[in-house]
């Protein structure tokens, strides 16, 4: 993830020159964004008149594939951080669209919600754990950076105690609807932050601010 300031323009068109390729960031933030805001707001009991499997198909091809591509592109950009991250929540989106797929429906045909709801508790927990130390990461890169990965901490914590807690519940319980509501700020947070490296990127008018990093 190189979405950075103003001074941070020239080093990123030096790292494209030598790459070849532009900051995948912005790509990798939007999709992530997305992807987690369809399926928050499905947590978060907004879609009470659509099927609630709107996240399903982009956590394929826009948050998994997309993510995927940009985490593969930071590698070349010799970009640790980045390459670690988008590559990680690239999988994280199709394993979770597979589990889905191939697990988690014939759960819910059998009303076998308790397992349902334990399965998403665990898968939570395992990425939770790894955001634990990409959050420590992100201190040093910047502090919009910073602030999506502390959200998504949030949301992965209430995420996975919610699941846990919500037994053979087959509906989203209040817990897991508040934990809905704290994955849209994690959307509207890296949202902001792929614009952020849009605009920064572009080199332009407009300019957003992401902030210093917290250790630097």
């Amino acid at each position: 993830m190189s979405v950075s300031e103003d001074q941070g323009v020239q080093p990123r068109a030096a790292a494209a020159a030598t790459s070849g390729i532009a900051d995948p960031a912005p790509l990798g933030l939007a999709a992530f964004a997305l992807t987690t805001f369809l399926l928050s707001a499905k947590n978060a009991n907004w879609m009470s008149h659509s099927s609630t499997l709107a996240f399903l198909g982009y956590s394929f091809a826009y948050g998994g594939l997309c993510q995927l591509l940009a985490g593969m592109w930071e590698f070349r950009n010799r970009n640790v951080f980045g390459a670690t991250a988008f590559s990680s929540y690239g999988a994280f989106w199709i394993g979770l669209g597979l589990w889905v797929q191939l697990v988690g429906g014939g759960l819910l045909a059998a009303k076998d919600y308790a397992a349902f709801n334990h399965d998403l508790g665990w898968i939570l927990l395992a990425f939770l754990i790894f955001n634990t130390y990409m959050l420590l990461m992100s201190a040093q890169v910047n502090l919009a950076v910073f602030a999506v990965f502390l959200t998504l901490e949030l949301t992965e914590l209430f995420g996975a105690i919610a699941n846990f807690s919500a037994g053979a519940a087959a509906t989203p319980t209040g817990f897991i609807q508040f934990s809905g509501y704290v994955g849209i700020i994690t959307a509207v947070v890296a949202w902001y932050t792929s614009a952020a490296g849009l605009a920064n990127g572009i080199g332009g008018v407009i300019r957003l601010p992401v902030g210093k990093p917290l250790l630097a």
